[in-house]
């Protein structure tokens, strides 16, 4: 990285010239091997205490503006300085969605899932809303789309900073924001599974600990 050689080419400007240590057994079999480590690590520590602990931490600093990235120029610097969302029914729905089943990705997994769901609302094969698309199927344990709707236990929302968080990635989805990662998928599923239905749709991408599918325009009747 380009601060760590910013690092170790100053550090060559302040400090005497020392020789080079080389840790090769073949250059003198009588000296053992802690006294050539000990050359070694003591070189690179008096290189680092002719630095100040400030321009140490400045030359070490990663450098700015690194930033997790979601879709459409969303990066969780813009998320933080968002307002706290609100919205009716579709809202509601996207974000609660998000919440019970995607709360713990990176922001890229999140949105990656509220892709499918608004993939789902334009495909004719799905209802066309969000709350439609999301309680699909729901009152049939394990029968629903979204298992959360269906696995029996309530659906209680807990942890008010995460909801914050999937209520302004929802705002921001259904305002419009390009779906630019998952390449159409209306499908997904946690690694740790293997539905029968992966083996036959083609897999879009992966993101955190979800692989994403598209559903095939035809699909083989067996």
């Amino acid at each position: 990285m380009k601060w760590v050689a910013a690092l170790i080419a100053a550090s060559t400007l302040c400090v005497p010239a020392v020789a080079d240590v080389t840790l090769s057994t073949s250059n003198n079999p009588t000296v053992s091997l802690n006294q050539r480590l000990g050359s070694l690590f003591g070189a690179e520590t008096n290189a680092l205490a002719a630095f100040g602990a400030r321009d140490v931490a400045r030359l070490t600093r990663a450098p700015e503006g690194v930033l997790e990235e979601g879709a459409d120029g969303l990066t969780s610097q813009k998320l933080a300085a968002m307002p706290v969302a609100s919205g009716g029914d579709q809202w509601s729905c996207l974000a609660e969605a998000l919440y019970f089943e995607a709360r713990g990705e990176t922001l890229k997994g999140i949105v990656g899932v509220a892709e499918v769901i608004l993939n789902r609302v334009d495909d004719r094969r799905y209802p066309a809303s969000v709350c439609g698309v999301v309680n699909q199927g729901t009152g049939e344990r394990y029968r629903c789309q979204f298992t959360y709707t269906c696995d029996g236990r309530p659906e209680t929302i807990t942890e008010v900073r995460a909801y914050q968080k999937v209520g302004k990635i929802a705002r921001f989805m259904l305002d419009g924001a390009e779906r630019e990662l998952t390449d159409g998928a209306t499908h997904y599923h946690t690694k740790s599974v293997n539905p029968r239905w992966a083996r036959v749709f083609p897999r879009t991408t992966t993101i955190g600990y979800h692989h994403f599918y598209r559903e095939p325009s035809r699909v083989a009747q067996n």
